[in-house]
């Protein structure tokens, strides 16, 4: 391990070491073909990315591209990680990696598989190799990045396996894996080819973190059923597991989002006026919105079919309601993924057809990535949220748009079987999303809800979200594994970030 460098007259202090499959910065091609360090997008950089700001800590990660593409990944992204108070640090791999590790065993075994559909998983045994290989090479990156005290805290599927592969390497660190995904139930996960050694890689963990309790239980029967020789004990939110001469604490810690930045973000003059274009766009008009990421966990055609029932139960929705679902592209090159697009385009083309009537189409359909004021003067214009997930972790887009309700008048649909649920569900209109009529049902309530009920149920949202921010995540995790809060690693004054090869 290296020693820490700081900058004139500062001692060394305890950083976080950020291990994610991809980078907050990733590289992709602009209009003209030249490469460009562009932001991320997703989840865990919404969340982590306000956390490790101005700390000097490190972020490892992969920048998206693959080493036979030859990109000057440090040159490029140097100016761009010039304001993130942090160093990136890019793990590179090849064009069969890519397609066995991250297309493979990421996304055609344990993303279907730990979303319980099975039949979706592609059982590889080239998929397995791959991803023992990857995991061991950002393990090489982390362990050439640490610090003797840093913390390394390692993010979701994609790397179960790096904490077996630093303890390989005899890195002594303190260890927490945090899973951004659910983890199956005992029957679904047993269907792994590799499940002994995908339990063996995670208890080499000191502190396993899930999003919710019925994730938490799933993974301990797990360990009851194919580890017995590994005891559990505890109860409540986090409790203890015994590897052979090891303690591993397991806990559940729902993550959430940065409130008060949402909240300043989405009254600011720029917001508020594409808002107003969107509501001039679309005149007395009760907007109803789905933000998704392409993916057939995300139940979008279930949600298109309940849209149409409500349209059909409720005809006097027609002419005042428009549905705004925008959809980001992801994945294209997964067989599954161009099907459920092609799905989708199917659905809202028939949709519209049968049911637009001169000056109102009932569907807005967008198919792109948003900018981010873009997306806030949505989640600020519409009244109604349909979050519907068939199964997600926790889903961060409804504490999103419970944030940006700055006026508390927005109403929130969202599917049980979200991690989200647990959190808001007094505020929340529940429901199945395998369930067509019951979201019809709901989409019609929404829409008709009187102003005093949608106040009393934004109000409760926003304040358990407030109260339960994305620091109080960080806080309540890294607590759990170091005994300090995020105090306990302080921001650097006169701290220039940097980009090193992994």
């Amino acid at each position: 391990m290296r020693e820490v460098k700081m900058p004139d007259g500062q001692a060394p202090h305890r950083r976080l070491i950020i291990v994610s499959n991809r980078l907050p910065m990733t590289m992709a091609k602009d209009e003209n073909g030249r490469w460009v360090a562009k932001p991320g997008s997703g989840g865990l950089v919404t969340a982590m990315a306000p956390v490790l700001k101005d700390r000097g800590g490190v972020w490892v990660g992969w920048p998206g591209t693959t080493e036979e593409q030859g990109v000057d990944i440090v040159g490029l992204m140097t100016g761009a990680a010039r304001d993130s108070g942090y160093t990136l640090r890019p793990v590179m791999i090849s064009a069969k990696e890519k397609h066995d590790f991250y297309h493979g065993f990421a996304n055609e075994i344990i993303w279907p598989l730990f979303h319980d559909l099975p039949s979706l998983c592609n059982f590889m045994p080239e998929y397995w190799d791959a991803y023992r290989s990857v995991n061991q090479k950002f393990a090489r990156a982390v362990s050439r990045s640490a610090g003797s005290d840093d913390y390394i805290w390692v993010h979701d599927y994609h790397l179960m396996n790096v904490g077996k592969e630093l303890r390989a390497m005899e890195v002594t660190n303190s260890t927490g894996f945090f899973l951004h995904i659910p983890f199956p139930q005992t029957d679904i996960f047993t269907k792994l080819p590799w499940r002994f050694e995908i339990l063996e890689g995670l208890l080499e963990y000191d502190l396993i973190g899930f999003q919710t309790p019925r994730d938490m239980r799933n993974f301990i029967q797990c360990i009851r059923m194919l580890r017995k020789d590994v005891p559990v004990r505890g109860k409540g939110s986090i409790c203890t597991v015994h590897p052979p001469g090891r303690e591993v604490r397991v806990g559940t810690f729902p993550i959430s989002i940065d409130y008060l930045d949402f909240t300043a973000r989405s009254g600011s003059k720029e917001v508020a006026d594409e808002a107003w274009t969107i509501h001039q766009n679309l005149p007395d008009r009760h907007l109803i919105l789905g933000v998704d990421r392409l993916d057939y966990t995300k139940g979008i055609p279930h949600r298109l079919r309940a849209f149409r029932e409500a349209l059909v139960r409720c005809p006097e929705l027609r002419r005042k309601v428009t549905f705004i679902q925008v959809v980001v592209p992801s994945r294209e090159d997964i067989p599954k993924y161009n099907e459920l697009k092609s799905e989708i385009d199917r659905l809202v083309g028939e949709i519209n057809g049968e049911f637009t009537e001169s000056g109102w189409v009932p569907i807005h359909y967008i198919f792109r990535s948003l900018r981010q004021n873009e997306l806030l003067s949505y989640y600020r214009t519409c009244e109604v949220a349909l979050v519907t997930p068939l199964k997600d972790g926790m889903n961060l887009v409804a504490k999103e748009f419970c944030a940006c309700s700055l006026e508390e008048n927005g109403v929130l649909i969202l599917s049980e079987f979200a991690g989200a649920a647990a959190q808001m569900q007094r505020g929340a209109i529940l429901v199945n999303p395998f369930d067509v009529v019951g979201v019809a049902d709901a989409i019609c309530r929404a829409v008709k809800m009187d102003e005093d009920e949608k106040r009393a149920r934004m109000k409760r949202m926003r304040r358990s979200i407030r109260k339960h921010d994305v620091f109080h995540w960080v806080d309540t995790f890294l607590r759990a594994g170091t005994s300090k809060d995020l105090s306990g690693f302080p921001q650097v004054e006169d701290y220039i970030p940097s980009v090193s090869e992994g």
